[in-house]
């Protein structure tokens, strides 16, 4: 057993005991897979949990559910990120005609099909999904009028994944969006991370006019209390009405999402509110 885990904060650290399976380094970032005897296998990148077998139910239903469950129509679908392929997995249940998966580093998915296979579930072998390896921020900006929804799966805004925060990408997502589409990015912790929450709300907000945070946990992520953004061209996300149909139509069981739970996640606390409040857009250079 080797210890492994995190900086949060001065003073605050994350500290975990496993087995290390495998430890490679890419063109873009450390990865590592340990076993953990409560978590199960657990992913780092530069030695930053980014999921593990046993609570990624908690992020990947969040991310997902609440954008596609809200709507009648989901045809067409871009997921920036999400090497692991739980995103994915998550996209598909709602039945959409097609899903473009558009992942930076492809050693992420090779060792995730291989080691945590059950957080893809075989969604990489899907007819509908398009797997294309390259920088999502050049993808969104080629295209035009072409997704219901974009939900973008990265890392902290550092690195390759630092442009997935500002206000060029946010307006290449706008444009790349139908008009009734929907924009849906991890945001950090609202508690540890109020400088990366701030930054995408305030970017956001200048992309798009407004956008909606909403929040949930993972227990696995600093602070455990855990952020998301939606944002879109015109109507804000719908209200819970219906989700409850739509979730059994398509079949689909959630451990974590419901209706009651989508409610709830937009009824933010005053010093999330505030943080809002003082937000203002953040020039952000490429990694």
């Amino acid at each position: 057993m080797i210890e492994f885990g995190e900086r949060i904060a001065d003073g605050v650290f994350s500290r975990y005991e496993g087995e290390l399976l495998t430890s490679q380094r890419s063109d873009f970032q450390k990865i590592d897979v340990y076993e953990h005897p409560f978590f199960g296998r657990v992913l780092t990148l530069d030695d930053l949990i980014q999921t593990t077998t046993r609570d990624e139910f908690t992020y990947h239903e969040m991310l997902v559910h609440p954008a596609l469950a809200a709507r009648d129509r989901v045809e067409r679908v871009l997921i920036i990120g999400g090497g692991d392929g739980g995103t994915l997995r998550h996209v598909l249940m709602h039945a959409p005609r097609s899903v473009v998966m558009c992942e930076i580093d492809e050693a992420v998915i090779h060792l995730c099909r291989e080691l945590l296979p059950q957080l893809s579930d075989g969604a990489f072998e899907d007819p509908r999904a398009e797997l294309v390896i390259g920088d999502g921020a050049a993808f969104v900006a080629e295209h035009e009028d072409a997704f219901d929804a974009i939900i973008v799966d990265g890392s902290d805004p550092v690195g390759p994944a630092v442009v997935l925060f500002s206000e060029e990408f946010y307006s290449a997502c706008r444009r790349a969006l139908r008009d009734d589409g929907v924009f849906i990015s991890q945001t950090g912790s609202p508690i540890f991370q109020t400088d990366e929450f701030q930054m995408a709300y305030g970017n956001l907000t200048a992309s798009f006019g407004r956008c909606h945070p909403y929040l949930s946990f993972v227990p696995t992520y600093p602070g455990t209390l855990w952020s998301y953004m939606s944002a879109t061209k015109g109507e804000p996300l719908p209200d819970a009405t219906g989700i409850t149909a739509r979730l059994s139509s398509r079949e689909i069981t959630c451990k974590l999402y419901s209706e009651a739970v989508h409610h709830g996640a937009f009824a933010l606390p005053p010093f999330v509110k505030e943080l809002c409040e003082t937000a203002r857009p953040v020039p952000v250079p490429r990694g």
